[in-house]
């Protein structure tokens, strides 16, 4: 649980700081600010609950349902924050996803935000990585390599997850 906990403010960080996003273009819907304070719940000591699970459903719903690139990416990585209560220890690539996903997608957010400038989302990168504790790495080392596609949010959290296993290896 101590590492789950680890993951889940880790993205619940990220997921917090790039919310207002969300906001203010769908300040109406709350489901993506549910999300992200039950992520906070539990990694400030609640245990995992149907609330993490039913939260993050509802702020991925949010995500499909928003009108922005910008806010489904905020919306998306509100739903990874509750989520990551959830990270199996099943050696799947898949679940690289969940601990790096959100970080990828708030450089993306950056990206945008400065008219498409790739070297804000390599910032927005450089800052997920110093964020990064020891225990994340370590989790995140126990799974596959996430293949990189054609998205930029999967290009960047592919250079994420590389820069991460690199400073793994290097500390060893």
């Amino acid at each position: 649980m101590d590492e789950l906990r680890v993951v889940a403010r880790f993205v619940a960080e990220t997921a917090q700081r790039i919310l207002p996003a969300f906001e203010e273009m769908h300040p109406d819907d709350p489901r993506p600010r549910v999300a992200v304070d039950s992520a906070w719940t539990f990694v400030n000591g609640a245990p995992r609950t149907k609330l993490q699970r039913m939260a993050s459903l509802d702020a991925h719903r949010a995500a499909k349902e928003s009108s922005t690139e910008i806010a489904r990416l905020a919306a998306r990585s509100a739903g990874d924050a509750a989520a990551a209560a959830y990270l199996h220890p099943i050696a799947q690539a898949s679940q690289v996803g969940h601990i790096l996903r959100a970080a990828a997608s708030a450089a993306r957010i950056a990206e945008l935000q400065a008219d498409g400038d790739p070297a804000c989302g390599t910032r927005a990168i450089e800052e997920a990585c110093r964020r990064a504790t020891p225990t994340l790495i370590d989790v995140l080392s126990r799974y596959p390599v996430a293949p990189a596609t054609k998205t930029r949010v999967s290009q960047l959290q592919a250079a994420l997850d590389a820069s991460l296993r690199a400073a793994h290896s290097r500390a060893r």
